[in-house]
């Protein structure tokens, strides 16, 4: 029997995983089985399970994925030399994220995977990864802002980072829910708050060294 290439044995990967996407969007997790999976998949029983063992192995690759994407724009506002317009850039980013074409079914998996998180150890780890990783991101960016003298020193970088990730994912469940998101205000606002804590001086949130 040939063997079967890489670029084929991705290809398959992903048949499996749009397909299973497509199935958690419209049943969520619980409702969806990997029989499921496979009728929509269009492949073998025995070729999807080559690839996933079960439908956790499914959860959890979609999130490795996604956050694969949101590392080009976390990679790309540190490599940036001007903090504060990074930071503006990637909240710009990962706004395009939750009003790109097509993302409808991305997004309610996504919100899914929050209310799985609350029972799921390993996709509550996964989640939290998608977490923790962007608040490091922005709280590293806000630290540098400050070092540059772009935004006040009272300020915790964390709970920067905290606040900008937790407004997102209230965009994101917002998105979900099919409600009229006007993104591009909601940008904007997001970028005078920015301003705001870059020029204000009286502060009073103590700033609490971050761990490392």
């Amino acid at each position: 029997m040939p063997k079967i290439t890489e670029a084929r044995r991705e290809d398959r990967r992903r048949q499996i995983l749009d397909a299973a996407l497509v199935c958690f969007a419209e049943n969520g997790f619980h409702q969806t089985s990997m029989p499921d999976i496979v009728r929509r998949s269009g492949l073998s029983h025995g070729a999807v399970y080559v690839y996933f063992k079960s439908k956790d192995d499914i959860i959890v690759a979609l999130a490795v994925d996604r956050h694969r994407q949101e590392a080009v724009l976390n990679s790309a506002a540190l490599a940036s030399g001007d903090a504060l317009e990074s930071l503006r850039a990637l909240v710009r980013g990962y706004a395009r994220s939750l009003s790109e074409p097509g993302g409808d079914a991305r997004r309610r998996v996504s919100v899914n995977g929050w209310a799985e998180a609350l029972r799921n150890d390993r996709v509550r780890a996964s989640v939290l990864e998608g977490v923790e990783t962007p608040v490091s991101v922005i709280a590293a960016l806000v630290e540098r802002a400050q070092a540059q003298g772009a935004m006040s020193a009272n300020i915790d970088p964390e709970a920067v980072g905290r606040s900008l990730v937790a407004l997102f994912q209230g965009f994101a469940l917002q998105v979900a829910w099919g409600e009229a998101v006007d993104m591009q205000a909601a940008v904007a606002v997001v970028e005078r708050m920015l301003s705001g804590l870059a020029s204000q001086g009286d502060v009073t949130a103590a700033r609490k060294p971050r761990a490392r």
